[in-house]
């Protein structure tokens, strides 16, 4: 560097001198030429002070020896043709033309200056190229300066860079054009600028020499000003033109005009010769030339000066010119269409840019280009940055140094919204790729940040971002949305001169401290940078970094509000909800959420349930490794088509339970939605291609990979472990200890990795065996008497623990034991100890402990039954068996030495009541247990312990030292005997009359009164129990019931009365007895004989008792309830009912009774009102009168009452009551028709119903003809019946296949074994399928344990198929196990058993009459009343019974099918597909099947993976029917099956209908043959009696 600096001040001095002396005559004048000769040569010659003037031969001598100096020299000069020196016609020429061939005058030409002359020799033609016509020797230090690596864009945007430089200069008249022409052999750059000639000022060496650019000294020109900073002072090192030009070709000629020359300058360069002489210490000369501008020339530079540069022999290789013109509209975006470079919003084009014909200004394309296209239209963010440095300097002010001390940027932010779910990214990262134009970047790694300097772009200053535009935001949902949104900004910066570039103009200089602090913007300033100060300007605003930072973070919430939309929509109707729980997991800040199973991105279409891989470093949480997870759902923010809202994953992690995944729950319309353990991710993850769905096989192998790096098992430390780690003792796990034993004080646990094998390892501790972790691990201790079962445990003490570190071991659980429980060990039994880590699928260790009991015997104690206690007995009964057992010292049971003598009482606190000398005992085999059965309860004396009857029942032995007593409660017996107190009389009952006193004793056997509240059934026949609602009573505490004012006698008199008392619908008691008769009579004599028409006057009745004695008690006293009225009724008058005569004294006394007014024999009745038992029926003859006639006719129309009296017969009269009679009978036809003709239809309708049942019936046996076995050579065969028997038999060690083998001897019914009598047979055998996927569901739903399940009758055959041993092991040579041995064979292991009886059946109704009895249960359907797509029916009704099983029943008549299958399979649902069935899950309520593989559990419990079932149901179809064929013939049943339901239903209600209507029929017929009784008598006396007269009158008449 200060080197360099010397340099530079020494040329400087020189300048100066050569100016102070060109003003002194002292000093000598130097005049500079170069000689261009005519063998294409050039020499350099410089004349001394040569004076005004110089002949022309000597200036040619001079220029002669000069070129055989340098030929001398240079052997290539020596091969060059003979020059003409002394030719006649040897001239020289200027560039502006002039001759010279007589006199050199020096005032033409400026000393101290280069000037060009042409020589020609007039021989021949000039060249136009001369060797060695430019010196490009460079500076020394600048040689140092050259950039390391090329590109070809970078070489030719550095080419370029020279010519906008010189076109920028130009004037507003002057053209501003670039023209690059780039084809196969060659490329051109053609620029309007001022051009270049020979002269010193400007050169055109200067564009071929290093170092020597003239925009090196103008950079301190572009510092500040107005952004986007347009002023193109792009260099820096001056060597842009040659390296460049040399790295894109073998040869180049550079061709340069100016305004003020005539002729245009030439300069050629040829890699080869540079090279040659940049390894010499020679100077680095070139060849050049002049020559006149061509036309073509002239008209692309109208002001006429420019710059072309071509290069031959370029390195292309395939280059795309639509890229190429892309690329360099992005580097010089603002200087070929800006709109800030004029006060107007106006877009302009400073630059007129063409690349092989094409204006850049038109293309379409570019990374600049496409990002403004797809950024959104809101106001950008935009700020500018002055850097600057601290420390004061004097260099400061001066020339030049404002270069180095200030710096100045303008950061401009766009937003790049996400459209219809879509990165604007991601599309302007497609549409480049699909130009041609991919660069290596996705979404998360491209460059938000772009950088420019002077308007240029810097192709290598990708940033990632800068530090002010991360969130810095920790938590919250704000946080969360502004950290997504944040990479949805990209920055561009422009920058001025005081930013230097790299040496290829691709990026800034790295270590310049203003590039470290705009690289750094945003973060805590480091020590190194708190030398440059940084202000922050917006709206000419001063702003401090935090208001920055607030208006940054407003302006991203405004854009990603107004122009975001993440997606439109998922595949699938989605579930909307309001207010979600757990936001912040959730990743989200809208109120509004939309849930999605399906949707589709970048025509991909992903689903719920998929399996997916998310790559390393895809999003925030995925850094590190790749995460395996399962697809639940896509979450999208707010409504449909609001702008704004996010749209996110929900995945649950590999290795999350299922109950720890999201949960959307809906009751009620109510939906809640909690993402639980499960992970919220970005959207983008799928669009960015870092998430992929994977394979099942690859899912398993990650699952097992897990496995293997995770805890794996919880283990504990033994005893030498243990001392170690100098603790107290561990668990003593190796062998019983006696009760009492202390435990020890601490306990240690240890985690084991999956690789931990225990007999494999050292018994030593090795911290490679422990994992090291932070969970909390808890121990629970349980425990359990020895006998008693598994799950019969008791909680002790739970505790949870941290792991600890001891001894330099670390992930130690150390939990305290004996000095929290010193007396642990005192009972006997088995304590188990589980440890378990939280949060953890790490499997749980449990440790047992066994206790036994001391020998010193302490107490005796009744083995209570909790469903037995307190006891309760009846009088006459015995107890129940009492077990009575013997306890140590520490209270654990001990067996009894031998059987002891005992004694049995009764006691109350009074003493005493009896003692109990019917009994038996007896030791149980293995002598734990005293029974005491055959107790026989016999006492009269229960009345004394009513009403509660509880007694103590004392066991003791022999010497008292021992007893046990047992609170029990002793009721009397069943009710055997019934007293009334006081006894019933029969002349005590009389209708009406009320028992004040009457009480019924319950006794039972013993004579004990009966329990309280014992209910019977009183039935009375002639009695009414008053103020009681049907016929139970309940006994009081008394053991009675009292009947006092109760029971009223409401039979008649003379009628046969009972009394019955009922229990258990068995009579108890019964007394029959008959009421007081009483007789009425006529107490008034009646004429046998009276004239028609008169009355009877005076009748007297009276009632007597059976003495003949009037009973004076039938008297009407109204006010004391008694009605006694007598009533008249007779057929021949309608005498009204309320007309009564009162009984005084037991009389009553008829008025009058008037007659009828025909002859005839009169009766009437005279009766009690209440008491129609009391009638007397009068007969009176009437002879006729002829003065008076009465006619009487029953109507049955007028209840059967119509008295007519006529002083005379009148026709008329009888002629218009038969008309009306007629009519009568004409509507009761017209009835009796109508009814006869519905009833017609309704036979006609039940035939029609009858024959579509028999067709239906037909078809349903046709349809199921083609269900018969599947053929042995299909796929996933399911073998026969018989092969099922093999299969099972084959099975090792199992109660199944002894059945089996059981079975094929003889039936069950026909087995000589007791036990095998009930034995219906196992599950899987007991029916049929007629689909193999059907029945390899099934199979799987239920599971083996279930399909080989043995089915029995009762209980008490599913107990007799095991024995057991005195300790409680079951007897291997009897029952089931017996015959298994004799078979050779054993079981091993649990199996199930079912027992018929014990199941609730089913209740509903049946299919019909098919023998197959399947279940009416109603299909499943929606809220729409649809039954769901692919339901095929319920999985009990599709199981086909043996037809040897089809008529098993229980003892209450239930066949297999409502117990056994449904109870097993309950309605559990078949549908076809799997997808089928989860669009039918809300009308799942117990669980469901697919065909092809899905389960569905009811309370939430899905199965997942694949299962391959060896005990299936058989399958029964034919070998022509597919599987296909086979769903669609049982689909087909079904439907044939619900229209059959249909039709049943159908004739059920028309048949209802025709047993109504033929009850109205049978009424009406009654109704009219009454009426045609009626009309008979009617008709005959009107032709007996007006018959006659009317013929004789005729008769008269024709007389």
């Amino acid at each position: 560097m200060e080197s360099n600096m010397g340099h530079q001040k020494a040329k400087a001095m020189k300048r100066q001198m050569v100016e102070l002396y060109d003003h002194d005559n002292e000093i000598d004048r130097l005049y500079r030429f170069k000689v261009l000769l005519p063998n294409g040569t050039s020499i350099g010659l410089t004349v001394t002070d040569p004076g005004p003037e110089m002949p022309f031969r000597d200036f040619i001598g001079l220029v002669r020896d000069e070129y055989f100096r340098a030929r001398n020299q240079y052997e290539q000069i020596k091969q060059k043709k003979h020059i003409y020196w002394n030719s006649n016609r040897i001239y020289l020429e200027d560039v502006n033309s002039r001759k010279m061939s007589s006199i050199i005058k020096f005032h033409n030409f400026k000393p101290h200056k280069c000037h060009i002359l042409q020589l020609h020799d007039g021989y021949g033609d000039i060249a136009n190229t001369f060797k060695n016509m430019w010196d490009l020797t460079p500076d020394t230090d600048m040689l140092k300066e050259l950039p390391e690596e090329y590109t070809f864009e970078t070489a030719l945007a550095d080419l370029i860079d020279n010519s906008l430089q010189a076109v920028w200069s130009n004037s507003q008249k002057d053209r501003r054009r670039i023209s690059v022409n780039i084809v196969e052999d060659g490329i051109s750059i053609f620029d309007t600028g001022p051009g270049m000639d020979g002269s010193d000022e400007n050169s055109i060496v200067k564009w071929g020499k290093i170092g020597s650019s003239l925009h090196r000294s103008s950079k301190g020109q572009a510092i500040g000003g107005r952004p986007p900073y347009l002023r193109p002072f792009f260099g820096m090192f001056g060597y842009g033109g040659p390296i460049a030009s040399m790295h894109l070709g073998r040869r180049a000629l550079v061709s340069s005009k100016t305004k003020s020359s005539r002729k245009v300058y030439t300069l050629y360069l040829e890699r080869e010769a540079l090279l040659s002489s940049s390894c010499s210490e020679l100077s680095w000369k070139t060849d050049g030339g002049m020559r006149d501008p061509s036309e073509e020339e002239v008209g692309q530079s109208p002001h006429g000066s420019f710059t072309k540069v071509e290069i031959f022999k370029p390195k292309i290789n395939r280059l795309n010119i639509l890229q190429l013109q892309c690329k360099l509209k992005d580097i010089y975006f603002p200087y070929i269409q800006c709109d800030e470079v004029s006060n107007s919003v106006k877009t302009v084009t400073p630059i007129e840019f063409q690349v092989n014909g094409v204006n850049l200004a038109e293309i379409e394309g570019g990374e600049v280009a496409i990002t403004n296209l797809h950024s959104c239209n809101g106001p950008e963010f935009v700020f500018q940055l002055r850097f600057f440095f601290k420390r004061a300097s004097a260099t400061l002010n001066s020339p030049g140094s404002r270069a180095c001390q200030e710096a100045n940027a303008r950061l401009k932010c766009v937003y790049l919204p996400v459209v219809k779910g879509k990165e604007s990214i991601e599309m302007i990262l497609e549409k480049l790729e699909a130009e041609g134009c991919s660069i290596m970047e996705n979404y998360e790694t491209f460059s938000r940040v772009s950088i420019r300097r002077l308007g240029r772009l810097l192709p290598d200053a990708r940033w990632a971002w800068l530090p002010f535009m991360e969130s810095t935001h920790k938590k919250g949902d704000r946080a969360h949305l502004l950290r997504r949104c944040c990479l949805r900004v990209k920055c561009f910066i422009e920058t001025d001169t005081g930013f230097n570039p790299t040496p290829s103009k691709t990026d800034l200089a790295h270590h310049n401290p203003f590039t470290t602090a705009l690289k750094n913007f945003g973060n805590k300033l480091l020590e190194k940078e708190k030398d440059v100060n940084v202000e922050i300007y917006r709206d000419q605003k001063l702003l401090t970094p935090l208001q920055l930072e607030r208006e940054y973070h407003d302006w991203i919430l405004q854009m990603h509000g107004q122009y975001d939309q993440e997606t439109e929509g998922g595949n699938d109707e989605p579930v909307i909800v309001v207010s979600p729980a757990n936001k912040k997991a959730l990743g989200i800040s809208s109120d509004v959420i939309r849930l999605h199973r399906v949707l589709k991105r970048k025509e991909v279409l992903w689903k719920s349930g998929q399996k997916i891989k998310i790559l390393k470093g895809a999003c925030a949480g995925c850094h590190k490794n790749n995460v395996y997870a399962e697809l639940e759902y896509f979450l999208l923010e707010g409504c449909q088509g609001d702008a704004g809202g996010d749209a996110r994953i929900i995945c649950k992690k590999l290795g999350l339970p299922d109950d720890h995944g999201c949960a959307l729950v809906v009751n009620d319309g109510d939906v809640n939605f909690d993402i639980r353990g499960s992970l919220s991710l970005p959207i983008n993850v799928i669009d960015s291609g870092k998430c992929v769905v994977i394979e099942n096989i690859d899912w398993d192998y990650q699952l097992d990979k897990q496995h293997q790096k995770s805890p794996s098992t919880i283990d504990l430390l033994s005893v030498k472990q243990c001392q170690e780690l100098e603790v107290d003792g561990a668990l003593p796990v190796d062998g019983p200890v006696q009760a009492g034993q202390v435990p020890p004080k601490e306990i240690v646990a240890v985690v084991r990795p999956a690789n931990f094998v225990s007999s494999g390892t050292s018994k030593n501790l090795d911290q490679r065996y422990i994992v090291k972790g932070n969970l909390e691990m808890s121990m629970e201790v349980k425990f359990r008497k020895e006998a008693e079962d598994l799950q019969d445990c008791h909680h002790i003490y739970s505790v949870r623990v941290t792991p600890s570190s001891r001894k330099g071991f670390h992930g130690l659980y150390i939990f305290p034991l004996g000095c929290k429980f010193p007396e642990l060990f005192r009972k006997a039994g088995v304590y188990m100890f589980s440890f378990s880590l939280k949060d953890s699928t790490c499997n749980n260790c449990g440790k047992r402990v066994l206790v036994k009991a001391s020998p010193m015997v302490g107490r005796w104690d009744l083995l209570s039954d909790e469903q037995s206690t307190p006891y309760s007995v009846r009088v006459g009964s015995c107890f129940p068996p009492l077990y009575l057992a013997c306890y140590d010292t520490h209270d654990n049971r001990i067996p009894f030495k031998s059987t002891p003598e005992v004694t049995i009482k009764l006691q109350t606190i009074k003493g005493v009541l009896f003692h109990v000398g019917k009994m038996k005992t007896g030791l149980s085999p293995n002598k734990f247990t005293l029974e005491v059965k055959d107790l026989l309860i016999e006492c009269n004396e229960l009345d004394k312990i009513r009403p509660n009857y509880k007694v103590t029942l004392v066991i003791c032995s022999q010497d008292e030292l021992f007893s046990v007593s047992i609170p029990c409660q002793v009721t009397p017996g069943s009710l055997q005997l019934v007293k009334a107190q006081p006894p019933i009389f029969e002349n005590q009952l009389l209708p009406g009359c009320v028992a004040k006193e009457f009480i019924l004793e319950m006794f039972d056997a013993y004579g004990n009164h009966v329990s309280q509240g014992l209910e019977v059934q009183l039935d009375v026949e002639g009695f009414h129990i008053l103020n009681q609602i049907g016929s139970k009573h309940k006994v009081d505490n008394s053991g009675c019931i009292n009947l006092g004012g109760l029971l009223k006698v409401t039979a008649g008199y003379g009628s046969k009365v009972s009394f019955s008392v009922l229990s258990s619908h068995e009579v108890i008691f019964k007394k029959e007895f008959q009421t007081e008769k009483r007789e009425l009579r006529l107490a008034s004599r009646v004429p046998e004989f009276c004239t028609a028409g008169t009355e009877l006057e005076n009748v007297v009745f009276e009632v007597v008792n059976s003495t003949g004695d009037v009973d004076e008690d039938i008297h009407d006293e109204k006010k004391y309830g008694k009605f006694h009225t007598l009533t008249i009724k007779s057929e021949f008058f309608n005498t009204e009912d309320s007309i009564q005569y009162i009984f005084k004294h037991g009389r009553c006394n008829v008025p009058a009774i008037p007659l009828p007014q025909s002859k005839g024999i009169f009766c009437f009745e005279a009766s009690h009102s209440c008491h129609p038992e009391l009638h007397q029926t009068v007969k009176v003859s009437l002879v006729q009168t002829p003065k008076v006639k009465y006619d009487e006719i029953h109507s049955p129309y007028s209840n059967g009452k119509v008295l007519l009296l006529q002083d005379s017969p009148s026709t008329k009269q009888l002629e218009n009551f038969m008309v009306s009679m007629i009519t009568i009978e004409k509507k009761l036809q017209d009835e009796i028709l109508q009814i006869g003709v519905h009833i017609g239809d309704l036979e006609n309708a039940l035939d029609i119903y009858n024959n579509e049942k028999a067709e239906i019936e037909q078809d349903i046996s046709r349809l199921q003809a083609f269900v018969e076995p599947c053929p042995l050579n299909k796929p996933n065969y399911i073998p026969t019946k018989e092969e099922l028997i093999n299969r099972i038999e084959s099975t090792n060690h199992s109660a199944a296949a002894v059945i089996c083998s059981l079975s094929k001897e003889s039936s069950f019914q026909e087995q000589q074994n007791y036990f095998m009598k009930d034995v219906v047979g196992l599950v899987a055998l007991l029916g049929t399928v007629r689909i193999n996927k059907l029945s390899r569901i099934l199979a799987e739903y239920l599971g083996e344990d279930q399909m080989l399940a043995v089915v029995c009758r009762s209980f008490a055959a599913a107990s007799a198929l095991e024995k057991y041993e005195q300790n409680g092991e079951v007897h291997c040579r009897h029952a089931l196990h017996g015959e298994a041995a004799a078979l050779g064979k054993s079981i091993k292991g649990r199996f199930l058993v079912v027992c018929l009886e014990d199941i609730r059946p089913y209740t509903g109704e049946f299919e019909g009459s098919d023998p197959q009895r399947k279940l009416a249960l109603p299909h499943p359907t929606f809220p729409s009343g649809n039954v769901p797509r692919g339901f095929i029916g319920f999985a009990v009704n599709m199981i086909d019974l043996d037809i040897d099983f089809l008529c098993t029943r229980t003892a209450a008549g239930h066949g297999l099918r409502e117990t056994l299958f449904y109870c097993l399979l309950g309605e559990v649902q078949v549908y076809e597909t799997w997808e089928y069935m989860l669009e039918a899950r809300h009308c799942i309520k117990h669980g469901a099947v697919s065909l092809d593989g899905g389960i569905l559990r009811d309370n939430g419990v899905v199965s997942l993976g694949f299962g391959n079932p060896l005990i299936c149901f058989p399958v029964v179809k034919p070998e022509s029917v597919s599987s296909a064929e086979s769903v669609e013939i049982i689909k087909q049943m079904e439907k044939s099956k619900s229209d059959l339901r249909g039709i049943i239903d159908s004739i059920a209600k028309l048949t209802r209908s025709h047993e109504k209507y033929l009850k109205r029929f049978q009424k009406k017929k009654e109704e009219y043959n009454k009426l045609m009784d009626n009309m008979e008598p009617v008709v005959e006396d009107y032709h007996l009696e007006y018959r006659p007269s009317i013929e004789n009158n005729s008769d008269a008449s024709l007389c």
